[in-house]
């Protein structure tokens, strides 16, 4: 595979994208919205669960785990909390929607919660979190996958690597951690395989039992190291079992039996800061946190210390003149039309 590099115009991504969504079935609105999210994905450098995961979210439309025309419904409210069947629709498009519902109940009551049963892949979490923060709500949410990582001190996948992402307003923008329990995303790997690059630090096992910074080597095994080794394997653990019970939901323990990676479990929560106090008030105790934080000295290999989400901004400025794709990749995408 050529690791040669294009670049493509955000409109001109966004235009292919969805004229592919909308011959595989999505209306107009849904294509629009879906083609948006996946641009803008790419757009902030998420390229993992952006241009490079479209040609497989297209593949999952046409082999009936998506739903084009599913809606998300709620089934059950208890006080803040609300459970909703996702209906096998497309996840980016149910995870906006209880997103937004997670945030009028937080904007009606000051906390809002609803778990999510039956969707798929929401690609980038930082998406749900950038929405929120940007409406003035905090934001917490996560997601079951399938078993591609195992326990702390065995060899096979029994755990998802479960995403989590944690936002807050800050100032026009945010700060957002949008982060696998796995030190390297399956994509992320999968992207520095398909780029003949070495990992920066190990993240996985090689089929000798060594730590490793060969992507190949660690997908074969399929031992990707979990963040911060038996902690984050035991973050993993209670982020599937509370998805799976709050949303009456399939665990990851179902999901691996399939034959692909769909109805999933997804948890959303918004906190509403303005019930505590102004947002300039908030504005100024982050930034002075902020402040404190990037204030340690560097370590020589690195040229700043960046708060998370600070780097989406730089490269969402960066890629407005061209995103940065794959030859092989675009081309697949080209295909699909």
């Amino acid at each position: 595979m050529t690791t040669e590099i294009m670049r493509i115009a955000p409109r001109a991504m966004k235009d292919q994208f969805e004229k592919i969504l909308r011959a595989v079935g999505f209306t107009n609105e849904k294509a629009d919205t879906l083609a948006r999210t996946f641009m803008e994905n790419s757009l902030d450098g998420v390229y993992t669960h952006g241009v490079n995961r479209f040609a497989e979210f297209v593949d999952y439309v046409r082999r009936g785990y998506v739903a084009t025309d599913a809606e998300p419904v709620r089934v059950r409210a208890g006080g803040n909390l609300e459970q909703w069947d996702g209906n096998s629709g497309p996840g980016i498009l149910n995870a906006l929607k209880c997103t937004e519902r997670a945030m009028e109940i937080a904007g009606e009551s000051g906390i809002g919660c609803v778990a999510l049963a039956n969707t798929n892949h929401w690609m980038r979490g930082g998406t749900y979190g950038w929405k929120a923060a940007k409406a003035g709500y905090a934001f917490i949410g996560w997601t079951n996958t399938t078993a591609n990582m195992p326990p702390w001190g065995a060899t096979e996948p029994r755990l998802g690597n479960n995403p989590l992402v944690i936002a807050t307003p800050y100032r026009d923008a945010a700060v957002v951690l949008d982060m696998a329990m796995s030190q390297y995303s399956i994509g992320a790997l999968k992207q520095k395989k398909m780029k003949k690059e070495a990992l920066p630090v190990p993240g996985g096992y090689d089929g000798k039992g060594n730590l490793s910074l060969d992507p190949v080597a660690i997908l074969e095994t399929q031992r990707i190291l979990p963040i911060g080794y038996w902690k984050g394997a035991g973050l993993s653990l209670l982020l599937d079992i509370l998805a799976t019970v709050f949303s009456g939901g399939q665990s990851v323990a179902d999901i691996s039996a399939q034959d692909g990676e769909y109805k999933v479990s997804q948890v959303f929560i918004a906190l509403s800061l303005d019930r505590l106090g102004s947002p300039s008030t908030a504005d100024q105790r982050i930034s002075e946190i902020l402040s404190h934080y990037s204030s340690a000295a560097l370590d020589g290999q690195h040229d700043a210390i960046l708060y998370p989400g600070e780097r989406v901004l730089r490269v969402r400025r960066e890629n407005q003149s061209g995103i940065p794709v794959l030859v092989s990749v675009w081309n697949q995408i080209l295909a699909l039309a």
